[in-house]
């Protein structure tokens, strides 16, 4: 398996064990590849959950650039929950995984079909 392939499975390895979900895996790597090369830097490819303002980048960036959403306090709602699942006392929380439980959270799978 090539480098990309190795980290869907951590990836979706996290999405089970500590989301306690079973992650649709052709939308996993979808949303993969979305994050670009990001995903093989090893501070791009994990978000600092208390730094809102990547949280705010999170929201405009991926959320309403990537997913079309418009402009809410649902928008916020939607990370803090995803952030909750993943696990707060979590230090390592991977984009991807986030980008992936935030598309299902908003049932925005379509963007990546």
């Amino acid at each position: 398996m090539g480098q990309r392939e190795d980290l869907i499975e951590t990836y979706a390895t996290d999405l089970r064990e500590k989301c306690g979900m079973e992650p649709d895996m052709d939308l996993l790597e979808k949303v993969t590849i979305g994050c670009g090369p990001a995903i093989y830097d090893a501070d791009a490819s994990v978000v600092a959950s208390s730094d809102t303002d990547e949280l705010t980048r999170i929201r405009e960036n991926f959320l309403m650039g990537k997913l079309g959403l418009d402009d809410s306090d649902s928008l916020m709602g939607g990370i803090q929950e995803s952030i909750r699942i993943y696990g707060r006392e979590n230090p390592n929380k991977y984009r991807a995984v986030l980008y992936y439980m935030l598309t299902k959270h908003f049932g925005k799978e379509s963007v990546y079909a």
